[in-house]
Order: C-alpha cells, then sequence, then structure tokens
C-alpha cells in the first residue's frame, strides 16, 4: 500500500474525529435484474414509450441512491447514470451533435441521441423524430458514432467527432436536473463531469492532423455553466474525472489541464472540484496534479499504490486526497486487515480532515450484489465482493479509522477467515498445470513454415475466389433461442429435445448462408450463451455468476468468468458441433474458438499469480482444442482475440512486456498446426495502428478487423507496415440496427484496395452478429455478398 512507517500514534488523529468521508465515485447503472436493459429494448422495438422510458431512469437513480445511503455511503455521486454512455452524455451536454443527425439547436431528442450511439436506418433521424417518423433526413439513416473501449476496460464509449471549426453550446442540463432530482430526495451528491481535457483527448476528427484539445477555449465556457448553475442549486462539490492524467501526455495536453483548473478556479471559486484519476498511477504527471487549484485529488491506489508517499509529501496541506484502496476493476474479496494496516498511517500523517475513502474508480465496472448468488460454490463466494459487498468494505474502514478496529470486529475477522481460507484452498492449484506452462518451449510459439508458402497450401487446399466472403461467427440469437437455452436450463427441455432444436437452428443457417453465396461458413453458435463464458464453463478453474452482469456497452451486458485457479481443459469442447455442421455443406466451414488473451481479459481475473502465467495457462487448453479440430478434419480454424488490445497497457513503457507475452499465448495456441490449416483471429473495436507490429507478429494466416465505423482509418497503419498475411476489414456495422447498402460497402471496400493487395482482402462484417435481428442481418449479408461480386468484377 505505502512505505509510510507506522508509528506508534498512528491510530491518534483517526479517533478524534466520529466519521471519514467514504465515497463511491460511480455506480452500476443497469439495476440488479437488469431493468435499464430490458427498458432500452424495450423503447427500442415501441414496446413503450419516452415517457416510461425516463420513469425506469428516476426509479434505478432513487434505487442507487438509497442503497448507497443505507450501505453508509457518506458522499454519493449524481449524473454517474446514463441510458448508453457518460461520453456520449458529454457531447450532448456541450452540443456536440454530428450534422448528420439533423439536430438544429435545443434541448436533443432521445431520437437523435440514440441515433449517435446506434444509428438510425432509413432516414436521418431530426428533433420531430420518434419511432418510425421519417420527417427530415435522408435515405441513408444515420451511421453511429465510432465506438472504442474506456481506456483498457471491457466498457465501451462512444467517440466524440469534432471538427476545426467546432462550437458548443449547453444542450443538455442533464447534469443539473439530475442533481435536483437528488436534492428532491433528500439526498445531497457530488455531481460527475467527464473532465474536459480528457473528454477533448478520446475525441477525433476527420482531419487527423487536427489535436481535438485545441478547442478547448471554446469548450471551457459550457463547462463554467454547468458548474455554475450546480453552484447556484447548491451543490457543494463536484467531482470531474481525468483518467488522462495517468496517460502518456505531451506539453498540450498538460497545458490544457493548467488552464482549465485555472479557469474552474476563476469563474466558480465557491465549487470545490475532486479531481479523479484512476486505472493507473498519475508518474510523470503527478508534480502537475497536485499542482492544480482543485479541493480534492482521488487516486487510484490499486493500480499505483506506491504514489502516496510522494502524493502526500507534495500536495497542498488543504488538499483533500480521496484514497482508492478497494478494487473497483475486480470482484475478489478484500483483506481488510491489511488494508487497515496501511490507511492507519496515512490517516495519522494527513489528518482525518484530508482523508476521503473510495474505491479505485466507478463501481460501473463490477457486478451490482453477490447477495443474488445462491448458487456458487460456497468456498469462492465466500472470496467475492460485488458493488454492495464493497461499498460495505469502504462503510467499515471508515468506521474502524474514525474509531478503532473493535468498532468492525466481526466484519475483520470474516475478511480474516476468507483471506486465510482462499490462500490454503485445494481448488486453486494443479501441479500438472504448472509443470505444462513451465515445458513451453520455442517449437510450440511458431508455426512450421512462412507465410508465403502456407498461403500456397492452403490456397491450393480450399480454391476461393478473389475476395472471399465469410462472417465473423454468431448468427442472431433470437427469443426462440434463448427461450430453449432458458427450458433447458430449467430441466423442462430434454437433452434430446435441445440438441435436436440446436440442429435445426443450424442446418438452417447452413443452407441460408449456401443460398446467398457465402464462400466460408460458420454454424452460427447457437448452442453457446457467450463467447468468454461457453469455454469457460468447459475449463477447469472458472466459476460463473447468474447475476454478475456488468455493462459494455448500450443495452449490451456481460457476465465475466470468475478466474480463480489453475486452468486446463478436461474434454473437446466445440468438436462436436463442428463436425455436424461440416457434415451439412461440402463448403469449408470454420471451427470457431475464443483466444486465450480475450477470456483473460473479459474475465474477473485471479490476483495471486501474474496475468501472463494465467494467460499461457489458457492457452494450452486452447492448444488442445485446436490440435483436436484439426485432426476432426477442420481446416480453417478462427481463434479471436477481440481483447488483444483492450489489455495494453496505459503507458507506453509498459507496452512491449504485455504484447510479448500476449502474443506469446496465441501463438502457443495456434501453432500447432500443418502448413495448409487456416489459422483465422478477429480482433474489434480497437485503435490497431499503434499495436501494428504485435498484430503482425501474431503470424495468423487471416486477420479480421472493425473498420466501418472509422471508415477503414485502422487500415491507415498499412501504408507503411507491409502487412504479409491476409485481412478481413469489416464493412458492415454490427453494432447498429442499420443496414448497409452494397454501394456503401463497395465504398469501403476501395478505400481498403488504396492500403492493401487485392489478394490480401477478405470480406466481413465488423464483429460477430448475435445481438442482430435476422431482419437486420439477412439483407445486409445479402448486399455483402453482392459487394464481393462487383469487386471481383471491378478488379
Amino acid at each position: 500500500m505505502s512505505t509510510v512507517s507506522k508509528s506508534t500514534s498512528s491510530k491518534s488523529s483517526a479517533k478524534s474525529t466520529s466519521s471519514l468521508p467514504v465515497a463511491t465515485l460511480g455506480t452500476p447503472r443497469i439495476g440488479p435484474r437488469r431493468e435499464l436493459k430490458m427498458a432500452l429494448e424495450s423503447y427500442w422495438s415501441g414496446a413503450i414509450d419516452e415517457n416510461a422510458l425516463i420513469d425506469v431512469g428516476v426509479g434505478l437513480r432513487a434505487a442507487n441512491w438509497a442503497r448507497q445511503k443505507s450501505l453508509g455511503i457518506t458522499v454519493m455521486p449524481s449524473n454517474d447514470f446514463s441510458f448508453y454512455d457518460q461520453v456520449l452524455d458529454t457531447s450532448v451536454m456541450v452540443g456536440a451533435i454530428p450534422k448528420v443527425s439533423g439536430w438544429k439547436g435545443g434541448d436533443v431528442s432521445f431520437a437523435t441521441y440514440f441515433a449517435m450511439a446506434r444509428g438510425s436506418q432509413g432516414y436521418a433521424h431530426d428533433e420531430a423524430c420518434t419511432h418510425g417518423s421519417h420527417a427530415g433526413g435522408t435515405s441513408q439513416g444515420v451511421p453511429a458514432q465510432e465506438m472504442t473501449k474506456w481506456f483498457d476496460t471491457n466498457y465501451h464509449f462512444m467517440v466524440p467527432e469534432l471538427a476545426q471549426d467546432q462550437t458548443f453550446s449547453l444542450a443538455s442540463r442533464k447534469p443539473i436536473k439530475e442533481y435536483e432530482e437528488a436534492r428532491s430526495l433528500g439526498y445531497q451528491t457530488r455531481p460527475v463531469l467527464v473532465g474536459p481535457v480528457t473528454y477533448l483527448k478520446l475525441a477525433k476528427s476527420a482531419d487527423t492532423s487536427f489535436d481535438p484539445v485545441t478547442l478547448l477555449d471554446r469548450l471551457l465556457p459550457v463547462y463554467v455553466e454547468v458548474l455554475g448553475e450546480l453552484a447556484d442549486r447548491g451543490a457543494e462539490w463536484v467531482q470531474l474525472d481525468e483518467p488522462c492524467l495517468v496517460l502518456d501526455l505531451d506539453a498540450a495536453a498538460r497545458q490544457a489541464l493548467q488552464r482549465t483548473y485555472a479557469a474552474f478556479a476563476e469563474a466558480v471559486p465557491q465549487l470545490r472540484i475532486m479531481l479523479n484519476t484512476y486505472f493507473g498511477e498519475l508518474g510523470d504527471n503527478l508534480d502537475l496534479a497536485v499542482s492544480l487549484p482543485v479541493a480534492g485529488l482521488h487516486l487510484d491506489l490499486v493500480r499505483g499504490p506506491e504514489q502516496f508517499d510522494e502524493v502526500a509529501a507534495k500536495a497542498r496541506k488543504d488538499l483533500v486526497l480521496s484514497l482508492g484502496v478497494i478494487d473497483g476493476r475486480n470482484i475478489w474479496r478484500s483483506d481488510l486487515s491489511s488494508l487497515l494496516d496501511g490507511l492507519e498511517p496515512m490517516v495519522d500523517l494527513l489528518g482525518p480532515d484530508r482523508v476521503e475513502l473510495a474505491p479505485s474508480c466507478s463501481l460501473l465496472h463490477v457486478p451490482i450484489d453477490l447477495g443474488l448468488e445462491t448458487d456458487l460454490d460456497p468456498d469462492v463466494r465466500s472470496w467475492l465482493a460485488f458493488s454492495i459487498q464493497k461499498m460495505e468494505e469502504l462503510a467499515a474502514l471508515g468506521a474502524a479509522l474514525a474509531g478503532s478496529r473493535a468498532n468492525v470486529a466481526a466484519t475483520l475477522a470474516a475478511s480474516d477467515a476468507a483471506a486465510a481460507a482462499r490462500l490454503a484452498s485445494s481448488k486453486i492449484h494443479d501441479l500438472a498445470v504448472a509443470k505444462r506452462v513451465a515445458s513451453v518451449d520455442a517449437t510450440m510459439r511458431r508455426r512450421g513454415s512462412d507465410f508465403a508458402t502456407r498461403a500456397g497450401e492452403q490456397h491450393r487446399r480450399f480454391k476461393l475466389p478473389a475476395f472471399p466472403t465469410t462472417t465473423i461467427g454468431s448468427f442472431p440469437q433470437t427469443a426462440e433461442v434463448r427461450n430453449a437455452r432458458g427450458a433447458h436450463v430449467r430441466g423442462t427441455l430434454s437433452d434430446a429435445a435441445y440438441k435436436t432444436f440446436l440442429q435445426n437452428q443450424t442446418a438452417r443457417a447452413v443452407r441460408w448462408q449456401e443460398n446467398i453465396g457465402l464462400d466460408v461458413l460458420v454454424h452460427g453458435e447457437f448452442e453457446r450463451n457467450d463467447m468468454v463464458q461457453y469455454f469457460g464453463e468447459q475449463l477447469s478453474g472458472f466459476a460463473f455468476t447468474k447475476h454478475g452482469w456488468v455493462q459494455s456497452y448500450g443495452s449490451r451486458y456481460v457476465r465475466p468468468p470468475v478466474l480463480f485457479g489453475d486452468v486446463s481443459r478436461p474434454h473437446p469442447m466445440t468438436v462436436e458441433w463442428w463436425q455436424y455442421s461440416q457434415s451439412l455443406t461440402e463448403r469449408p466451414m470454420k471451427a470457431m474458438l475464443t483466444g486465450p488473451v480475450t477470456i483473460l481479459n473479459w474475465s474477473f481475473v485471479r490476483d495471486d499469480i501474474p496475468r501472463e502465467v494465467a494467460c499461457r495457462q489458457i492457452a494450452l487448453a486452447i492448444r488442445d482444442e485446436v490440435a483436436d479440430l484439426e485432426k476432426a478434419g477442420a481446416g480453417i480454424i478462427q481463434i479471436d482475440e477481440a481483447a488483444l488490445r483492450e489489455g495494453l497497457p496505459l503507458r507506453k513503457s509498459e507496452w512491449k512486456s504485455y504484447l510479448d507475452w500476449a502474443v506469446e499465448s496465441f501463438r502457443i495456441c495456434s501453432s500447432g498446426v500443418r502448413d495448409d490449416t487456416q489459422i483465422h483471429t478477429h480482433m474489434c473495436y480497437s485503435e490497431f495502428n499503434d499495436i501494428i507490429d504485435a498484430i503482425g507478429a501474431m503470424d495468423a494466416d487471416v486477420i479480421s478487423i472493425e473498420t466501418s465505423r472509422s471508415k477503414m482509418e485502422l487500415l491507415d497503419a498499412f501504408r507503411t507496415y507491409k502487412y504479409p498475411n491476409e485481412i478481413g476489414p469489416g464493412v458492415y456495422d454490427i453494432h447498429s440496427p442499420r443496414v448497409p447498402e452494397t454501394r456503401d460497402m463497395v465504398d469501403l471496400l476501395k478505400l481498403a484496395r488504396q492500403r492493401l493487395a487485392d489478394s490480401q482482402l477478405w470480406i466481413n462484417p465488423d464483429c460477430g452478429l448475435k445481438t442482430r435481428k435476422w431482419e437486420e442481418v439477412r439483407p445486409a449479408l445479402v448486399n455483402m455478398v453482392a459487394a464481393a461480386r462487383e469487386l471481383r468484377n471491378l478488379a
């Protein structure tokens, strides 16, 4: 935690106050039973109207505040709720609405808001639009804004689109309204805003030479207006999230931070600002952070525990330090006694008036309530803490530091017992797995021949046309599929009946793909609940929740597996379904696997061994599956690494270490095959240009990536990096209900041909089609096949 020495008087100053402030920084907004998801999807389908959706938001916010109050949280946030994404909310607040959305000023409607998030089909929504209205707009519809990962998390945000002539104006008073809403219920909250410099750093422009940070002086008046209104209505503190402070910042960004907070201090001196940093340590931005004229500074002491001493030494004597000591990114129960050992000298050093306790970051990234998990292995369950339990931990720490450990003796005893039980558990370690990881050598990390040799063998084997077409893997998980899965889980649908149902769904999908002319088919993955969970359920070392949902984007929620022990593969996981689906067609059938880095990054990962060791364990398990698939006859095997870049450290100095073991893990699982076996991989919704060397080092025969929303910008690296292997740049944005026309796809592929040779190009959607409806998928893929045929005629 810290190198601060523990003195004999370490508890004296903590005892002098009745309480320590305890904050959450932000809470999950989805509802304990996914109420927000249900409401959003009902609204989008037209089943409920705007007022009903608004009412759901009001109810969820009220429940969140009441829950925090009851758990002993003393500093509660407002404006941490969003119907889609907090960065999108910021774009709407400051009036950064793309011109194509048809916004003409004034309040921003839900139609425009969701068109920015999801796109709209057929016609652009203007302010008069409601469900099915086509007033105004164009026949091409509105494309969604680009979406990418929020720093190194699996949460996705909507990338602001800004131009050199950008103007800003207050277009949404959401932060003010939700503060007043809380006040009306009797809660004094600390409103949360994405900081203006982080907002601009996350933005992009069609002009790649333009730095959006240069728009700061135009943006600040809108923030000042919001902060002033909050102060006028009684807000005492506001939380400004500037996680950009844990990044490598240039001089312009640092100057922007100085100008920003000087402007706020001058314009709204009565409002105290808690400046939030998280996801890492301040590093070379530490002097800058402590020099800013703010009242408080939040530190992520989970990711950067060593920074406390230097911050405490350099901070002003009136600067409140928010100590982020409970992990807001993972679900392991805290060792409270150990935390107190580190916190007591910190509080003694600073004095209780300068300390606030908090999670490392917003609790948005963890599930809501462990109490709902009645079916988990009791041992594993005793080692976990979700959002509610983390708030209880914070309250216990606050009570202990305000008085003595005797105040929370029972809580501390339970924490001590859980920590000891986990350390001694036989469920965690497997000697055979450890020996196998130790035996990995260089021959297991490389293919037998170079790509040129392999490509020749593969072309002779598969005889595919130019610009071959395929999809990424999954097809729509319809209500019928979900209901059948639910009935099978409940025991009301027998194993045999469920298998027959899945076979029928698979056969229908295979026939349809043949009919429309796809070149390489997939089986649709109807038997899979999730691309990580499906594999984790068949591997040792994983546990699964029933209600452990976290938001990925919009209404897309996931239940990350809990990786608690050593990983191995007891039996084949996908071979039977591949064999069945290949038996239905003469065309190549891809076998579909999830890669080790993605399984790792999309799980709640154990914290008792290095991440790279856990990743190698998973890689060896997937290697076994690849070998069995090849033995069964699979000639094309896709190993998805959608989350490869997601795990990239935020500081460039740490990139090489991560990429080395991440690429090694992929190569361990993919390199044990013959030359004529074609290995595909897929990566989505990440900036790839800055890690192109690592992508090349993966040595996959074919890589498919998301490029439609960025208009092929993600291929810019290929202008200088001569990528030798084959690549499928996505031409269909599957996160939008909009069905692209054939012409749209051809235009995108023409851009791709400016960067890549025709012989390299595959044609595919951006990602899997699980979340889309068949009525959207069918015409989109028909148009995609037509685009490939047109391209063949042009070539």
